[in-house]
């Protein structure tokens, strides 16, 4: 278990301190796969290296596997090669002069405690035979590709057995097909391992398959944690609902609470009814609120539905072909609206159509009282 209580990380600038860290605090329980999730310069990867012993922060505490590892307050700092974690870089980190062997028995043949040289041979052939690498074993690490580098470097980090497994954006640096393979692989091994397990990385898709548990980080900051589902169908912040997905953001006026947990919001030339956070079941007429829907979650059809229940009059503006999926940007009543729909819809620039959005699917963020500032 890794338990993470209130960390600071300041690093000085010649125009000012800089806080990359500010009060972040999060548990990851045994077998328990965890994700950082923010933009470059969020805080996450420093979050990790602090954890890893490569950083010290100057406020906080990190308890490892029950052990305090580090505690600017008590002066406590236990340097990397005594915490027992394992670490996959970005960039691999693979030593070009050894081969796939000698790269992944590295750690057991620097570690304190010796191990016979069968047995070092050994465990690194059945972690090999974790990452299905035991074929290459021999191979020089210059002669490997991106995906067996990568592989070579999470079979190095697993070879001491960690209690915690630290993996820094490891799916970067490979194309599209087979970051997705490795992805499922990943996640795979890691459940049959049942090792705490620490994921930074800026890539949404990644985290939310990735993880039991997702934090979205902000300037230094856990915006939102959550499981993959509640982070993205149920944000709390504007943030957290433009960085993970694509969404539609209105800003309005509550009107009037015509039931429990429903609002009526004006936006532009609309009203919109929409659901209420569960947190808050309360918001009075004059409040100023921003309204998020996601476009996957919208309706558009031909004709107007019978169900009038948050329907509009639209005019499709600028059609772009995904593959999968068909983007519609619109123009509405409450302003343009962004529709994803099925690529065989027949539509053209120009076309007047409908939308129908659920209210269920059209969220209430943030409300502010009346007058107040946004």
């Amino acid at each position: 278990m890794l338990i993470v209580r209130e960390l600071r990380k300041t690093y000085g600038a010649e125009a000012g301190a800089v806080a990359a860290v500010r009060g972040v605090s999060f548990v990851i329980e045994q077998g328990q796969s965890y994700t950082l999730l923010g933009p470059s310069g969020c805080g996450k990867t420093t979050t990790l290296r602090c954890i890893a012993g490569l950083e010290r922060p100057q406020a906080g505490e990190i308890l490892l596997d029950g052990r305090l590892v580090d505690s600017a307050a008590r002066g406590v700092h236990v340097p990397p090669y005594e915490r027992p974690i394992g670490m996959v870089f970005q960039s691999y980190a693979i030593w070009p002069h050894m081969s796939v062997f000698e790269n992944v028995a590295y750690p057991l043949r620097v570690a304190r405690r010796r191990l016979a040289r069968g047995e070092i041979e050994a465990r690194v052939m059945e972690t090999l035979r974790l990452v299905k690498m035991q074929a290459l074993a021999h191979r020089p690490a210059p002669q490997l590709s991106g995906g067996q580098q990568q592989r070579v470097a999470l079979a190095r980090a697993l070879v001491s057995k960690p209690k915690l497994l630290l993996l820094d954006e490891p799916l970067s640096n490979l194309d599209a097909k087979l970051r997705e393979e490795m992805r499922l692989e990943l996640s795979a091994l890691v459940r049959s391992l049942s090792i705490a397990t620490l994921y930074v990385t800026h890539d949404q898709s990644e985290a939310l398959a990735m993880s039991q548990r997702v934090a979205v980080m902000d300037r230094g900051a856990i915006v939102q944690e959550g499981s993959p589902e509640e982070i993205y169908a149920q944000p709390r912040h504007p943030f957290v609902a433009g960085f993970v997905g694509t969404a539609n953001f209105f800003d309005g006026t509550i009107v009037a609470q015509p039931a429990d947990g429903m609002v009526l919001v004006q936006v532009g030339g609309a009203r919109l009814t929409c659901s209420l956070p569960a947190p808050a079941r309360s918001h009075a007429p004059g409040f100023s609120v921003t309204l998020m829907v996601r476009p996957e979650q919208i309706e558009i059809c031909p004709q107007a539905p019978a169900d009038g229940a948050n329907v509009f009059a639209a005019t499709v503006e600028e059609l772009t072909y995904l593959g999968a999926a068909l983007d519609c940007r619109t123009s509405t009543a409450c302003g343009p609206l962004s529709v994803r729909t099925q690529p065989a819809r027949k539509l053209s620039p120009g076309a007047q159509v409908y939308v129908r959005i659920p209210p269920q699917a059209c969220r209430i963020l943030e409300a502010a009282a009346p007058g107040a500032a946004q």
